[in-house]
């Protein structure tokens, strides 16, 4: 009875994430299926798991940087993500707009959290990180 309770209240976070976000009701759904599967059925994901997601998806090796992109989704500064967290960072990550990935791109490179960005530690960090663009992935 208990998972057809969890499945009901994910089906309803999965609407209403995907008003939110740019991914349809069952692209939000399978990542809230990945996300339990990630957490083992907690209710946060933690930045060592997180990090594994980044490294194994996406090839991110740099430590830093998984750590900056950690902190661009990790909004409210708990060192855990929510559910919320995960699909609304994935969103922009993968799908944003221009405008979203340029603000999304300046959190993660802003260093010192001080609003400015690009000075030299800036850049050389940023030509250590370069990925490049693969075709989009199916979720």
């Amino acid at each position: 009875m208990a998972g057809i309770l969890g499945r009901k209240q994910q089906a309803k976070l999965a609407e209403a994430m995907s008003k939110r976000s740019h991914f349809s009701k069952d692209e939000v759904d399978k990542l809230l299926d990945m996300y339990t599967a990630l957490t083992a059925g907690n209710s946060r994901l933690d930045r060592n798991k997180f990090r594994d997601v980044l490294h194994n998806t996406f090839d991110m090796t740099d430590d830093i940087l998984m750590d900056r992109v950690f902190r661009a989704f990790d909004k409210d500064m708990d060192s855990v993500l929510s559910q919320e967290e995960w699909v609304l960072g994935l969103s922009v990550f993968l799908r944003g707009t221009l405008e979203e990935r340029v603000a999304y791109c300046f959190n993660v490179y802003d260093m010192n959290n001080d609003g400015y960005n690009f000075k030299r530690r800036d850049v050389s960090m940023l030509k250590n990180s370069m990925v490049k663009a693969k075709q989009p992935r199916k979720i």
